[in-house]
């Protein structure tokens, strides 16, 4: 195991509760939401799948201010190769709990294709990057806020521990074999770390292990502790169950 110390951009806030966590992660996403549509007329995120978000999404859903909608756009972290009315599709777990709700223009929400083989898909998926942001070769989107789940195993998006994709710096987006479950397409590190903002969101006691790895050990053998975005902040949102093996030292009690 390799160690070194966490980035100084970092926060680690721990809530009372999930409710808690929730209530504070949508006053950020409005603040963000606001700044970035002031300063460049539209603001960009990137969503995580799981069970950890389903709260936030839901509560994020209710946000009435209709005309930050119309600006903002929301594109996907990973997703895996199956159809978007699939138990296991992130967009479709996304969209039946906030999109299909929330005011937003069909336009300006960024699935993942997945009608095609992974590679394919993943390339399409950065035609889509490039298109929106207009890219010149060699940039990277940058997103005003990208939110992260964190897995037992430590991996966080579709960036697996082992997988080829770990070591992608050129390629926006990556496709991933997964020879448990579904392969999957994800962003890259290229990609979390030139974000402005970006949120892990690690809740329950089955996660106070590896989170405890990744920030106060900073373990590199774990694919969530090379995000690291270097021109903006890195959160990690935990409730008590998940930061149960955090020193008192290392967080701040929200």
């Amino acid at each position: 195991m390799i160690v070194r110390p966490l980035a100084k951009n970092a926060q680690v806030l721990v809530f009372d509760d999930a409710a808690g966590l929730e209530d504070f992660l949508l006053g950020m996403w409005a603040e963000v939401a606001r700044d970035a549509a002031g300063r460049r007329g539209f603001f960009a995120a990137a969503l995580s799948g799981g069970g950890t978000p389903v709260g936030f999404y839901r509560k994020l859903a209710g946000l009435s201010d209709k005309s930050l909608w119309q600006k903002t756009h929301i594109f996907m972290v990973d997703e895996r190769m199956v159809p978007p009315d699939s138990r296991d599709s992130n967009f479709g777990m996304i969209n039946e709990t906030l999109l299909g709700s929330a005011p937003i223009p069909l336009e300006n929400i960024h699935p993942i294709r997945t009608d095609g083989l992974p590679g394919i898909c993943a390339e399409r998926y950065a035609s889509v990057l490039s298109g929106f942001f207009r890219l010149r070769k060699g940039e990277v989107p940058v997103f005003d806020l990208v939110l992260l789940g964190l897995g037992e195993d430590g991996h966080t998006a579709s960036l697996l521990p082992g997988s080829a994709a770990l070591k992608e710096q050129e390629r926006l987006t990556a496709a991933v074999h997964d020879e448990q479950r579904h392969d999957r397409v994800t962003l890259t590190y290229p990609v979390l770390n030139g974000a402005r903002n970006v949120v892990f969101l690690v809740t329950g006691e089955k996660k106070a292990a590896v989170l405890e790895r990744v920030v106060e050990k900073n373990d590199t053998a774990l694919p969530a502790s090379a995000v690291n975005p270097g021109n903006g902040t890195l959160f990690f949102m935990a409730d008590p169950e998940a930061a149960r093996s955090l020193s008192k030292g290392s967080y701040r009690k929200m």
